[in-house]
């Protein structure tokens, strides 16, 4: 059994710490927001009822991982971690004090990870003290319900500590993905920002409706899901900003982020979370994510409003 924290009690960081209880470990929950924390155990809660009512875990099963979760405001609390995840918004400096109060707080040999889905390791492991323990975790969301997990070796990443990460995620019930190379949005992140960049442009444009080019790449290309209710299933808010990352250090054009999507965001139409995204959505879950909601296309948003306030660490 392995004890992990898990920095970041938002949608990410509380499905980490789901997926990581139900595959055994002990794990400590820690946000500086004590509200948050309540949510996530809320929301876990009700993901682990789900899992239970579709037959996927037992009741027992549920329970005892509910109960392997302990939750804190003081970073302290990860001191005996072997492994510690940071989940936290996706800023740099934010990040960065994270790693830095961690390397504090943890034994030398703790592994630290961090779920950045576009910032390069090796920017993040500047902070802390020992960068070669420092390794990234790129899971997907809905964590619960998502198999992937994307592991990222930084320019000082060692054999160990990606080892020690391989092992955590597989034992969470996923399946890795090496990158070798520290570039910014990995591997994953790269694909899916091109590929909804380039269909918001298509739609801003009118060359085709948001409804029929989800449907062309489901129908023809064989897509469980469109590119854009991937983006709202994601978080038009987390795509936007990722494609931001890889622009920033890129400078190539194609991740340039449309002005469509730049709008959504300043109207607050970020996805399913909002409840509209590209496209309007009937209902939203209580919990994690459950069924896809039914949804109709809608045009993109006009007009520029001041973008929702965020929590500090919450993602």
């Amino acid at each position: 059994m392995t004890q992990v924290a898990v920095i970041g009690s938002g949608l990410m960081g509380s499905g980490i710490a789901q997926v990581t209880s139900l595959g055994g470990s002990d794990v400590t929950l820690i946000d500086t927001d004590e509200g948050a924390l309540d949510r996530a155990l809320a929301a876990i809660r009700s993901s682990l009822d789900r899992f239970v009512a579709k037959e996927k875990t037992t009741a027992a099963a549920a329970d005892a991982a509910l109960a392997r979760i302990t939750v804190s405001t003081d970073i302290e609390a990860a001191a005996g971690a072997s492994i510690a995840v940071e989940a936290v918004f996706e800023r740099l400096p934010v990040k960065q004090e994270v790693f830095r109060r961690l390397s504090a707080v943890v034994a030398p040999e703790t592994v630290l990870a961090t779920n950045t889905s576009a910032i390069p390791i090796t920017e993040i492991a500047a902070a802390a003290t020992h960068p070669e323990r420092v390794v990234g975790t790129h899971f997907f969301s809905p964590v619960p319900m998502m198999q992937l997990c994307e592991l990222v070796r930084g320019i000082h990443t060692g054999d160990e500590a990606l080892a020690a990460a391989r092992a955590f995620a597989e034992a969470a019930g996923k399946t890795c993905v090496v990158v070798n190379r520290d570039v910014a949005g990995f591997a994953t992140t790269r694909l899916i920002c091109a590929l909804v960049n380039e269909a918001a442009r298509l739609v801003e444009n009118g060359v085709i409706s948001a409804e029929d080019l989800d449907t062309a790449c489901r129908l023809g290309f064989g897509h469980p899901m469109g590119p854009l209710a991937t983006a709202d299933l994601t978080g038009i808010d987390v795509i936007t900003h990722a494609t931001e990352n890889i622009y920033d250090d890129t400078a190539d054009p194609q991740f340039f982020p449309p002005a469509l999507l730049r709008r959504l965001v300043a109207a607050g139409e970020i996805g399913r979370k909002s409840g509209k995204g590209f496209f309007d959505y009937a209902e939203l879950s209580t919990g994690l994510w459950t069924t896809r909601p039914r949804a109709t296309a809608r045009p993109g948003s006009r007009g520029r409003v001041p973008a929702p306030a965020r929590r500090r660490w919450s993602r």
